[in-house]
């Protein structure tokens, strides 16, 4: 769980997210949830991430602040 989030510090902070150890699971779920991959999945997760970051990397993080909005 939660392999690739070292690399997503910055992206995290771009979407005002502060990451710990009790929120960690439900944020991993989410992103999980916004790359359509099953959760606990983490290589493919990564793959989909770093292609929705390519993509739209501000619409990747205006759903991820949206999303854990909601926590």
């Amino acid at each position: 769980m939660t392999c690739y989030f070292r690399h997503l510090r910055d992206i995290f902070n771009k979407a005002e997210i502060e990451v710990t150890k009790e929120n960690k699971r439900e944020i991993d779920k989410i992103i999980h949830n916004i790359v359509g991959v099953e959760y606990k999945n983490c290589s493919n997760t990564w793959k989909k991430v770093k292609s929705k970051l390519l993509e739209d990397q501000e619409s990747f993080i205006a759903l991820l602040n949206e999303a854990s909005n909601k926590l």
